[in-house]
């Protein structure tokens, strides 16, 4: 949640500090700011609730000249969302400002001692109380650490005191009225990169803001914190002093983070799902073997083999591809998989016994409960996988092994590609296992020759998007959607259901299609549409039998089935028409009408389809 972006060098920061808030607003958030410092040594504080445009309003209004600068987008958890409330913070006499990702679970305790030493708070946010301490140690080194010429050692160990301090994850940067040409930046917990230019750096919270403005960055680790003027960078590390850091090429390029021709980037990001289906295989076919393969699980093939257990842990979106990876790894590997939602397995002691393999799911790589939840299976001495997008983020870091989905940045807060990229990675990882134990050569390569079609089956489930656009008109008034599907389609159904309800507000729920008449049947009513993904497939019958049931009590019924079906046609209200896969694949394209739905039908409703309210895309707080 929230978006970090900073600047020193030689241009005016302010122009890079909100059009990198623009580019972050994806993140979640209800108030912004930006603070620079000017070549007179005057600190400019320009914020407020609400959206970036609004910021920019008043900057047009009031501008900060200055060749420096840090700039937030906050997600509120200390505090409403109000100008007081809004980032960045001053400490002391205005000598330091700050901007912060994360929680600071002992602020309060903090902001006692803060208040007895004289301290006073202008907001309620954890934020401040890191500004006031930063200061606070500041002048414990001595009236003048902040302008000491030592190479910044006194300000980098006053500024550590103060971090070693808090309790609880933060990504910070911070910049100080008595030393202008230096930021400085840390993590514990919540990412932040560097952007290296020629006589400038940018920071942010992830890639998106630095596209454009320098391809060389730097991924700065946990307990590490970054020294960063126009012309250097330095970093220590909490436990091991000054380290090297590694530039690295940023991957992402301008179309990948840019509209185009596109109203929103939910829309663009589910028309990109044939390329990122295309960009997850890339590579990791091995017709000669009839298997899939990858690069960074980094342990043996004898060591993979005597896995025996899976357990897969994700929030969201994220979970639900995984309950698609239970039925396909089950299906084709012939191994037992329990799935768990992150938030509850940090707090579980579950028996595994013999050798299981742990997969922590997630799009941005930085979901806090996920990141727990690893940590808590690490800590136990179980392998861990990750299964992330996000180069360098903390769940990439701290997996045993794992693989990347090559999805692309993800703008929109309701995830589209990243689940089909997942439900794809997780396809190919059944297949992989299978092959170790039982699959035989052939059935190998039938289920190859299936992925290697998935692509042109997911672009085929895209041109039902003018069919979908006119279902979502005859419904968008509705105040309640279910959302029904049975074996590999139940967790389709579930997807399904969130799309709808975090970008349009509807009501909406997802069940096994046969779990209706033990109760969810007493929902149905000519006001509530019942949406059914009923593909060919072994249980079609049966979820014929659960959609009459609907159509008995009044129900209106839509129908997602495979291509030549007149039998659906002839019991629902409504049809889309599906490519036929095998069932293993068909959440994955059987999912892309669905997401078209709730886009739809949130338009239709007014909502913003990209930053639904009370959300955010990397949800870094617990």
């Amino acid at each position: 949640m929230c978006g970090i972006v900073g600047y020193v060098g030689g241009g005016q920061a302010a122009e890079f500090l909100v059009d990198g808030l623009y580019r972050l607003e994806y993140r979640g958030y209800d108030s912004a700011g930006v603070a620079t410092l000017d070549g007179h040594g005057v600190l400019h504080l320009v914020k407020t609730a609400g959206r970036v445009d609004r910021l920019q309003a008043r900057l047009e209004r009031a501008p900060a000249p200055g060749a420096m600068g840090i700039g937030h987008t906050r997600w509120a958890t200390h505090g409403a969302a109000t100008d007081a409330n809004a980032p960045p913070h001053l400490g002391g006499d205005g000598s330091v400002a700050v901007v912060h990702n994360g929680v600071i679970e002992n602020h309060a305790a903090l902001r006692q001692r803060l208040l007895a030493d004289g301290y006073r708070f202008l907001s309620e946010t954890d934020t401040e109380v890191i500004a006031h301490l930063v200061d606070h140690c500041l002048k414990g080194a001595g009236p003048d650490a902040d302008l000491a010429a030592d190479g910044y050692e006194a300000l980098v160990a006053a500024v550590a005191e103060a971090l070693a301090q808090l309790r609880g994850t933060f990504g910070v940067a911070m910049m100080f009225r008595r030393r202008p040409g230096v930021l400085i930046a840390a993590r514990r917990g919540s990412p932040l990169i560097v952007g290296v230019g020629r006589g400038e750096h940018f920071l942010a919270s992830d890639a998106s803001p630095l596209v454009g403005r320098t391809g060389r960055i730097v991924y700065l680790g946990e307990h590490e914190l970054a020294v960063v003027t126009p012309g250097d960078l330095r970093v220590v590390h909490r436990d091991q002093g000054r380290v090297r850091h590694r530039v690295e090429q940023l991957e992402i390029d301008s179309g990948q983070v840019e509209l185009g021709p596109f109203d929103h980037y939910m829309l663009k990001e589910i028309f990109e799902q044939p390329e990122t289906i295309r960009a997850v295989m890339a590579g990791r076919i091995d017709h000669d073997a009839a298997t899939a393969k990858f690069g960074g699980l980094n342990l043996a093939p004898h060591e993979l083999r005597a896995v025996d257990r899976f357990l897969m842990t994700a929030c969201g979106t994220s979970w639900h591809a995984a309950l698609v990876g239970e039925y396909q790894m089950e299906a084709l590997a012939r191994i037992p998989v329990e799935v768990e939602y992150a938030s509850e397995l940090r707090y579980r002691n579950p028996p595994l016994c013999g050798h299981p393999l742990v997969f922590a799911i997630t799009q941005s790589g930085e979901t806090a409960d996920t990141l727990a939840a690893l940590r808590e299976m690490k800590r136990k001495g179980y392998c861990t996988l990750g299964l992330c997008n996000v180069v360098g983020s903390t769940i990439a870091q701290e997996s045993d092994g794992g693989i990347y989905l090559r999805a692309g940045p993800e703008i929109g807060v309701a995830s589209t590609k990243a689940f089909t990229s997942q439900c794809t990675v997780l396809a190919m990882l059944a297949l992989y296992f299978g092959r170790l134990r039982h699959l035989s050569f052939d059935a190998g390569l039938r289920v190859i020759e299936q992925l290697e079609q998935l692509p042109e089956m997911v672009a085929g489930a895209l041109e039902t998007n003018d069919a979908v656009r006119r279902i979502a008109e005859k419904y968008a008034g509705c105040d309640n959607f279910l959302y029904l599907g049975r074996q590999f389609n139940f967790p389709t159904a579930l997807e399904g259901a969130l799309k709808m309800k975090e970008i349009s507000y509807i009501h909406a729920e997802g069940y096994p299609a046969a779990e209706m008449k033990h109760g969810p049947l007493a929902l149905v009513d000519a006001n509530t549409p019942s949406v059914f993904i009923m593909p060919q497939g072994p249980v079609y019958d049966k979820v014929t039998a659960n959609l009459q049931e609907v159509k008995a009590r009044g129900g209106p019924v839509i129908a997602v089935v495979g291509r030549g079906d007149t039998e659906a046609a002839s019991l629902a209200d409504d049809v889309v028409e599906v490519p036929n896969v095998d069932d293993f694949l068909q959440p994955i394209v059987s999912v892309v009408p669905l997401q078209l739905l709730g886009y739809h039908v949130a338009l239709l409703r007014g909502c913003d389809v990209d930053k639904p309210r009370n959300l955010a895309k990397s949800v870094t707080v617990e």
